[in-house]
């Protein structure tokens, strides 16, 4: 028996999710060309046909699209999408032309574009520095309390007490990095660097496997060892020093959000883990259903995993704007516009597929694929 939440409260925790994130990702590019003087023509939530909207003083209309899967501001002298100066640009009166964002040198148009995907990390950053003044620092010292008999750990020779400093290199401060970095890495074969009396010894394992079943019904495989921790503490964390813990979390984060990546593009984990737009929706709704507080620190997550897509070096995306201005300003000019336009049109083929895919993985979560395979047979 699985709880659900309803299809429409699905949309609704999606909007709630994704609508503020969304705002507060294109307010960061905006804010930055403001300070640049920079005119912003559209703030856009959402794509496609307008649906609602105004006109500021300063002449950005301010919309929304009906559909609401992204959105973006349009500067003046964004005249393409591959952002490059086109005839029309060139013959704009000079003082118009100042105000545009290509007459601005290639650093300031670097800080616009990195505005937005910092403005999510910023907003995560903040909401768990609120988290943990508010209920403090969890922290469990890596030190094996308990090792499961039969288990992995075990078999590998893993003892109660054994103090873990290390994983394949990787410094451990704490169990919960310890069953983050093995929990991403079901049957890998690791190294585990641990403190046992005055000795340091190496202990090679073998990650073992366990399916988790949620009350929604989700399945997920993690890599377990067999060791159990001591208890958790929760240390007081001041406000001054809260942004700082919470820059350290958010840093952990993407640093998973690395591993995970890296692990799909080798082939040690399925392609079937990538989600969107509808398993965003599903977890949302999953999480309002199980209060504010669960809501809220999905929020952050999601801030922290739209930040880090937007600056992966896709020409589309962020990131791929980025890369762009870096050569730039090594070779002391811009791409070449047919490059930038081939650049982009392959970007923009490489997200349609990726939509393509998380669609019918999100499908999947749904039970779409179980119930037409019940059907047919």
């Amino acid at each position: 028996m699985t709880d659900n939440p309803g299809i429409f409260f699905y949309i609704l925790a999606f909007f709630l999710v994704i609508g503020p994130l969304v705002f507060v990702h294109e307010l960061g590019h905006y804010a930055a060309g403001r300070w640049f003087g920079i005119k912003a023509e559209a703030f856009s939530i959402g794509f496609g046909r307008e649906i609602a909207g105004f006109t500021d003083r300063r002449g950005t209309r301010w919309k929304f699209g009906w559909l609401p899967l992204g959105g973006y501001v349009r500067f003046a002298g964004d005249m393409n999408p591959a952002s490059q100066p086109t005839p029309e640009w060139l013959a704009l009166p000079a003082a118009e032309r100042a105000q545009t964002f290509q007459a601005k040198p290639v650093w300031q148009r670097a800080i616009v574009v990195a505005a937005g995907p910092v403005t999510n990390f910023v907003v995560a950053i903040l909401i768990l520095a609120a988290f943990f003044v508010a209920f403090g620092k969890p922290n469990t010292p890596p030190v094996i309390a308990a090792v499961e008999a039969g288990m992995p750990a075990a078999v590998a020779g893993l003892q109660t007490g054994d103090r873990v400093l290390s994983i394949d290199g990787r410094e451990v401060h704490s169990f919960d990095d310890l069953a983050r970095y093995v929990g991403m890495r079901p049957s890998e074969q690791l190294t585990i660097s641990v403190e046992r009396g005055a000795r340091t010894i190496e202990v090679p394992v073998t990650v073992g496997v366990r399916k988790l079943r949620d009350r929604f019904g989700n399945e997920e495989r993690i890599g377990v060892l067999g060791v159990r921790s001591g208890d958790r503490e929760f240390v007081s964390v001041g406000v001054l020093a809260a942004p700082l813990v919470g820059a350290d979390y958010t840093v952990r984060i993407v640093r998973m959000q690395l591993d995970g990546l890296g692990q799909i593009i080798s082939g040690r984990r399925s392609v079937d883990e990538l989600g969107g737009p509808l398993r965003i929706a599903k977890v949302s709704g999953e999480r309002l259903v199980l209060g504010p507080t669960e809501f809220v620190w999905l929020i952050a997550l999601i801030s922290i995993n739209l930040g880090f897509i937007n600056l992966l070096p896709v020409p589309v995306l962020d990131g791929g704007h980025l890369l762009f201005y870096a050569v730039e300003a090594v070779r002391r000019k811009p791409v070449e516009p047919q490059v930038m336009e081939w650049a982009y049109r392959g970007g923009v083929m490489a997200i349609l597929a990726l939509m393509l895919l998380v669609t019918f993985n999100d499908l999947g979560a749904f039970g779409v694929w179980r119930n037409l395979a019940g059907l047919i047979g």
